[in-house]
């Protein structure tokens, strides 16, 4: 018999006015970057041309963001901190008319219910600025300081009072790569403000003012994707879109490159992404993504940013609609882009004057890439096999027998009781997964040149981060400036050498936190994005003496595994019996 548990009535209390706060704050102030989206959108709407991050231990220890706005009279200093207090809404007006970044006057009361900040603030008229001081919520002091017109926002000790918080956040490395994709994030919505970020008295990002979004693309996504990437303008119903979005072969391994925004307010929509992602249709694999610039220009009545306290996810009226129109956009200037060979000419065009206020006239912008070469290959191999090749079958193995390839990617394999169709990437991923998950590291080929490669601000972040996990994978990566590296050395695998672009590509999956089809932890998913970048690839060539090993490896792993690391098949296994059934020999 099963007893029904039994429940104590308990009455229902008014929560402690502090309690409440804190519950407001949570609801807003997640991590170091959410502080700074905060700030940083406050200083746009003070009309910022210039915005400046510094950070302590990543922001957990110490944030300031200093602008060169408007400022906040001295007499406004405790509302600016107040619960519900703001200059970006009047108390009559419909939520509807917003046209600002921030205006839910939660920002500063929330960054200061759970942390020490430290307001200082001259307007132009003002001979000097004046200063406010709250801890935890209470104001605790007024003062006096020195500053140009503008306002500096200090926040040190974030969730000194929330501790139970604070122990959820990461290290403050990897916060600090959060923040400065969250400030790449604003910059490419408004690249007309200058931003820059620095670490520990060190410049980590430098964000040049430009009309053109061509620059702010090429600051955030490097200037490859500039080289291969094709305009999208288009009317949408009730505004337009423009922007430019990379070709299937700067395809990203996470969707985090694909940088949106509405009315010059940097967002994720999830309803978009997936209309952009569908407009490739086949053109992409499964698990590689668009990137991109694209902005949204709407009648703010159709967009409501109020969905949730953090802005970034927004809502919009009739949004299936509004993505078809955007996926159909997207698909039509695909199908129209120039062809490969006119791409590099038509690159600029693509992103020049799309911002207000410039012109549509192509001005040429962008910088050689010269740098991050090939690394050379080094296996001398047949792309096919001319004769059968065959495996010595051991006591309880299986037999294999190669008898061909198809596009240098998957190989016919007979079998004792059929065939095999192998992927040669699938395969050799999986085993150096395994590898890696066994030995922690990749072997790796010394470079006889180092080859120079530059990086974006997120990927520098994620490198030093990661700086163990990018060793273990095979590369080996000296400073060589503040967005350049010098590669030593990269991975190899049976005698094909990895590719210096792998290295970007590694840094992006891992500052998203390695490859998100994989389900299982960090660990796991680290060590399946290093595998993946020194794994054999679908074109490159490979004898079949060396797949005849890797199916033989394949073969003593337990349960026979038949999948990569990130859930795509190895093989399809092709019973004879299936055979005989095809071609109606089922009683043979």
């Amino acid at each position: 018999m099963i007893r029904e548990p039994t429940v104590a009535r308990r009455p229902i209390r008014r929560l402690l006015p502090a309690t409440i706060e804190r519950i407001a704050a949570g609801e807003v102030v997640e991590r170091p970057a959410s502080v700074v989206k905060e700030l940083v959108e406050n200083s746009i709407d003070a009309g910022a041309t210039a915005v400046a991050v510094r950070l302590d231990g990543g922001g957990l220890d110490r944030i300031e963001v200093a602008d060169d706005g408007v400022g906040i009279p001295p007499e406004e200093l405790e509302l600016a901190v107040e619960r519900h207090a703001t200059s970006k809404l009047r108390p009559d007006d419909p939520l509807e008319s917003i046209d600002a970044l921030g205006f839910r006057g939660e920002a500063l009361a929330a960054i200061g219910a759970v942390a020490r900040l430290r307001l200082v603030s001259r307007p132009p008229e003002r001979e000097s600025a004046e200063g406010i001081s709250v801890v935890g919520g209470r104001v605790v002091g007024r003062f006096s300081d020195a500053r140009a017109t503008g306002t500096t926002v200090t926040v040190e000790d974030l969730f000194f009072n929330t501790p139970a918080r604070r122990k959820f956040l990461k290290g403050g490395a990897s916060e600090q790569v959060e923040v400065v994709r969250t400030v790449e994030r604003q910059y490419v919505a408004r690249p007309n403000v200058a931003f820059r970020v620095e670490s520990g008295g060190r410049e980590i990002l430098l964000c040049a003012p430009t009309t053109r979004l061509a620059d702010a693309a090429a600051r955030v996504l490097g200037a490859e994707f500039l080289r291969a990437n094709f305009p999208v303008r288009a009317e949408l119903p009730g505004g337009r879109l423009f922007g430019a979005i990379g070709l299937p072969a700067v395809a990203a391994p996470t969707s985090g490159l694909l940088f949106l925004s509405v009315n010059g307010r940097a967002i994720v929509s999830r309803g978009l992404s997936q209309a952009i992602r569908a407009a490739f249709g086949d053109a992409l694999p499964r698990a590689r993504f668009p990137v991109g610039v694209l902005h949204l220009e709407l009648d703010p009545s159709v967009v409501d940013v109020n969905v949730h306290p953090t802005k970034r996810e927004v809502r919009f009226a009739a949004e299936p609609a509004l993505a078809d129109a955007v996926r159909r956009a997207v698909r039509a200037a695909l199908i129209a882009r120039p062809a490969p060979a006119d791409v590099r000419a038509a690159a600029s065009p693509g992103l020049a004057g799309d911002l207000p206020g410039t012109s549509d006239e192509a001005t040429g912008i962008l910088p050689a890439a010269g740098d991050g070469g090939v690394a050379q290959r080094t296996l001398d191999a047949e792309p096919s096999p001319p004769r059968a090749a065959r495996a010595p079958a051991a006591s309880g193995a299986r037999r294999f027998e190669l008898l061909g390839v198809l596009d240098a990617l998957y190989w016919v394999a007979a079998t004792d009781d059929g065939f095999m169709l192998v992927d040669q990437h699938a395969a050799s991923e999986r085993l150096l997964y395994e590898e890696l998950r066994r030995d922690g590291r990749l072997a790796r080929q010394e470079l006889v040149d180092p080859i120079t490669v530059r990086l974006t601000a997120a990927e520098v972040a994620a490198g030093a981060t990661h700086a163990d996990r990018v060793r273990a994978a095979g590369f080996e990566v000296d400073a060589f400036g503040p967005d350049t590296v010098r590669l030593r050395s990269v991975p190899t695998y049976r005698g094909r050498a990895a590719r210096a672009d792998d290295l970007r590509d590694l840094l992006r999956e891992l500052a998203d936190g390695g490859r998100p089809t994989l389900p299982d932890g960090l660990e796991e998913r680290a060590a399946a994005s290093l595998a993946c970048h020194a794994a054999v690839r679908a074109g490159d060539p490979i004898a079949g003496s060396d797949l005849l090993a890797i199916l033989r490896a394949l073969d003593q792993l337990p349960e026979r595994v038949r999948s990569c690391p990130h859930g795509r098949p190895i093989y399809v296994r092709i019973p004879r019996s299936r055979l005989d059934g095809w071609f109606l020999r089922r009683g043979a």
